[in-house]
C-alpha cells in the first residue's frame, strides 16, 4: 500500500468503527436480540411509526387581550387616583366581542386634558383615547390593531412553551410541539408512545391560572342568592366565583364575593418555587413561593388586612378562604381535596407556567402501534428493495467498479443512521423516504464518475489518468447536484411541519455523507486497486 494511501484507509475505518459504535452503543449482551434493544433507544421513531396521539390546538388568543387590557384598566385606576382625577366607572361593555376596548365614565370635564394625559402616559402608545360621541363625560379606551396582534402572537408562542415544558416533565420521549398553520393560532402536539393521553390532555388544557383575592362577601349557597344581597347588581370591580367543594363537605359548593383585582397571579411565582407535599394532617398539597418583588407587595398587603379573608383562586375556581392572620411575605401553601396525583400535577402547572389563554381541541387522531409496524415493515422492505437493485444494477453494468459503489452505499446509510443515533434525532416515514432518496442521490453520484473515467479510457488515457480526471471533473458536477439539492432540504426544514423536517434532515445528511462516500471513499479504494494491479492491467469498470 502506497504512504499515502495507509492514513486514508485508517481514517476510513475510524469513521466506519465510530459510526456503528453511534448506532449499536454498548449492547447488555451479544446476541441481536441484545444489539436490537441497544439500537431501539438510540434511534427515536416518531408518531407515525411507534404510534401515539396527534394533537391540534385551538389557542383562545382573545383571553391574553382581555387579561391585558384588565391588567392595564387596573393600572390606570391606580394613576387616575394617584392624580386625584375622579370618575365613576372603568369597565369593558362587551369583552367578547371587543376585547381590547374599556369605557371610562364620569370624567370632569375640567380635567379632560389631565386625564389624557394620565392615560397615554400610563398605558403608552399602544392605546387610542377617544371621547364616547353620546357621553360628553365618557371615553373610550381601544388598543391598536397592531397591539392586538402582538398580544395574540406573543401568547401562542408562550403556549407553545408552556405545553413544551408541560409535556418535557411529564417524561414524554421525542414530542413536537409547534406552530401550525398560518394566522390560525393552532399548535401541533405528537406524542410518541404515549401510555396516558387523558393525563396528558388534562395537563395540556388546563390553563392553571393562579391567582389571590381579597373577599368581600360570602360565602353564599349558590349565585342567585349571592345577587340577591346586592339587590342583583354586583358592587363595582368585583366578581362572584364559585368554589371547590371542601373536603367533607355535602352539598352544592359555595360562592364567594372577591375583589376583581388581584394581589398576586401567576406571574408573580419564582420560576422552581412550586412543589407538591403534605400538609400537617397528612393531606396532599402544594407548596408556592413568590419572587422578591410580589413577596414585599404580598407582604404590605396581608400587614394592612389582617383579620380579613382571602382567596386561593386556581382557574377561577376559588380554591381556598383562609384569614389573614399575621403579614406573608414570600412563601405559601394551597390545600384542597387533591390526591397525591393531582397535587403533583398542579405543582407541574405552576412550575412550566400558566397559560396565557384557554385551549380546546380542534383535532385529535390517536395512531396504533400496529400501524406503526406495517410502516416500519414497509419502509425496511422498501429501502432493501431499492438497495438490491441498485446493487444488483452497478454490478451487472460497471462490473468490478459496481463492488466499489455498493462498498460506499453502505458505508452512507451507517454513517447516516449514525448522525440520527448521535443527534437523538426521530425517524418517521418521511424521514425513510428521505433515506431512500439518499440512496439514487448516492447512485447518481458514482455512475457520474464511472461514466467520465469510462469517456477518459475511451480517449486512450492510462488507468491511473483516467480514474485521476475522472473524479476530478465529476465532483464540480457532484457538488453542483448536491448544493442545489440541500439548498431545497433546508426550505423545507425551516417552512416545513415535524415529518417534512425528518425528510429534509435525512435527505441533507444522507447527501453529506454521499460527497465523503462517493468522492473520497470510492477514490480511495480506486487507489489500492491501481496500486495493487500489475503495470498496464484493464480497470474493470
Amino acid at each position: 500500500m502506497k504512504k499515502n494511501l495507509l492514513p486514508k484507509t485508517l481514517f476510513i475505518i475510524s469513521v466506519v468503527v465510530l459510526c456503528l459504535f453511534s448506532i449499536t452503543g454498548v449492547p447488555h449482551g451479544f446476541g441481536w436480540s441484545a444489539i436490537k434493544q441497544s439500537m431501539a433507544k438510540r434511534i427515536h421513531l416518531g408518531l407515525d411509526l411507534q404510534g401515539g396521539t396527534h394533537l391540534i390546538l385551538q389557542v383562545h388568543v382573545n383571553d391574553a387581550v382581555r387579561a391585558e387590557v384588565d391588567q392595564d384598566m387596573g393600572h390606570l385606576q391606580d394613576a387616575l387616583g394617584k392624580a386625584g382625577i375622579g370618575f365613576a366607572s372603568i369597565a369593558q361593555p362587551d369583552k367578547a366581542a371587543h376585547p381590547g376596548m374599556f369605557q371610562v365614565h364620569g370624567i370632569d370635564p375640567a380635567r379632560a386634558g389631565n386625564f389624557r394625559e394620565v392615560a397615554q402616559n400610563t398605558l403608552g402608545n399602544g392605546y387610542q383615547v377617544a371621547s364616547l360621541s353620546n357621553e360628553p363625560n365618557g371615553y373610550q379606551i381601544s388598543l391598536t390593531a397592531t397591539a392586538q396582534d402582538s398580544i395574540r402572537q406573543r401568547a401562542l408562542q408562550q403556549s407553545i412553551e408552556t405545553i413544551g415544558n408541560r409535556i418535557n416533565q411529564l417524561g414524554v420521549t421525542e414530542p413536537t410541539v409547534q406552530q401550525h398553520g398560518l394566522g390560525a393560532y393552532q399548535i401541533l402536539v405528537q406524542l410518541p408512545g404515549v401510555s396516558d393521553p387523558a393525563r396528558v390532555k388534562d395537563v395540556i388544557q388546563r390553563t392553571a391560572m393562579l391567582s389571590i383575592h381579597l373577599v368581600k362577601g360570602g360565602p353564599f349557597s349558590d349565585q342567585a342568592t349571592a345577587l340577591s344581597q346586592y339587590n342583583g347588581v354586583l358592587p363595582p370591580d368585583t366578581e362572584l366565583l364559585q368554589g371547590n367543594d371542601m373536603p367533607g363537605s355535602t352539598g352544592a359548593s359555595k360562592w364567594y364575593l372577591l375583589d376583581m383585582r388581584a394581589i398576586v397571579n401567576g406571574p408573580d411565582l419564582r420560576p422552581g418555587g412550586t412543589s407538591a407535599g403534605t400538609d400537617q394532617y397528612g393531606q396532599p398539597m402544594v407548596n408556592f413561593t413568590l419572587t422578591r418583588a410580589a413577596g414585599d407587595r404580598f407582604g404590605t398587603f396581608t400587614g394592612a388586612h389582617i383579620g380579613q379573608p382571602m382567596a386561593i383562586v386556581l382557574d377561577n375556581r376559588v380554591q381556598e378562604v383562609a384569614n389573614i392572620k399575621s403579614e406573608i411575605h414570600d412563601q405559601g401553601e394551597i390545600t384542597g381535596q387533591f390526591t397525591t396525583q393531582q397535587a403533583q400535577d398542579l405543582a407541574l402547572l405552576l412550575r412550566s407556567g400558566a397559560l396565557p389563554a384557554s385551549i380546546t381541541y380542534s383535532e385529535e387522531e390517536v395512531v396504533g402501534p400496529s400501524l406503526g409496524r406495517d410502516s416500519i415493515r414497509a419502509g425496511v422492505q422498501a429501502s432493501i428493495a431499492g438497495f438490491l437493485v441498485v446493487a444488483i444494477f452497478m454490478l451487472i453494468y460497471y462490473k468490478g467498479a459496481g463492488i466499489n459503489a455498493v462498498l460506499s452505499l453502505v458505508l452512507n446509510l451507517i454513517i447516516l443512521m449514525a448522525f440520527m443515533a448521535l443527534v437523538s434525532a426521530t425517524l418517521t416515514l418521511p424521514g425513510i423516504a428521505g433515506i431512500i432518496l439518499t440512496i439514487g442521490m448516492a447512485v447518481d453520484s458514482n455512475v457520474l464518475i464511472f461514466e467520465r473515467i469510462r469517456e477518459e479510457l475511451r480517449h486512450g488515457r492510462s488507468t491511473g489518468e483516467a480514474v485521476q480526471i475522472g473524479f476530478d471533473r465529476a465532483f464540480h458536477t457532484i457538488l453542483d447536484t448536491h448544493v442545489t439539492t440541500v439548498v431545497s432540504a433546508i426550505i423545507l426544514f425551516l417552512f416545513g411541519t415535524g415529518p417534512i423536517k425528518g425528510f429534509a434532515v435525512t435527505l441533507t445528511v444522507g447527501l453529506v455523507a454521499n460527497l465523503f462516500t462517493a468522492v473520497f471513499v470510492s477514490r480511495v479504494i480506486f487507489d489500492y486497486l491501481l496500486s495493487k494491479a500489475p503495470r498496464g492491467a484493464q480497470l474493470s469498470i
